[in-house]
């Protein structure tokens, strides 16, 4: 195998691994999210989180959209780390 061919294989395994990286952080990236953002209480009855159903103040609102959203372009930001290695290996390869 030449060496052209060798980088361009590590290359991929390097996206694959990349790819199932994102995969495995998108459930608990929801969950800490979806805490995040819904008002719970703990054991020692302390109350937490954005309640973001039910606010009406405005930095709260916009808290709750960013958290949101920052979620998907995390994962998206992961996903598109993999497309553009692989993108990169097919460009210049």
């Amino acid at each position: 195998m030449s060496k052209k061919a060798q980088v361009s294989v590590v290359a991929f395994m390097l996206a694959v691994v990349i790819l199932i990286l994102g995969l495995s952080f998108a459930y608990p990236v929801n969950q800490v999210t979806t805490d995040a953002m819904n008002e719970s209480s703990d054991f020692l009855g302390e109350t937490g989180g954005l309640n973001c159903t039910g606010t009406t103040d405005n930095y709260v609102t916009a808290t709750c959209w960013i958290a949101d959203i920052g979620q998907a372009y995390f994962i998206g930001g992961i996903f598109a780390l993999a497309g553009l290695i692989i993108g990169a290996r097919i460009l210049w390869g």
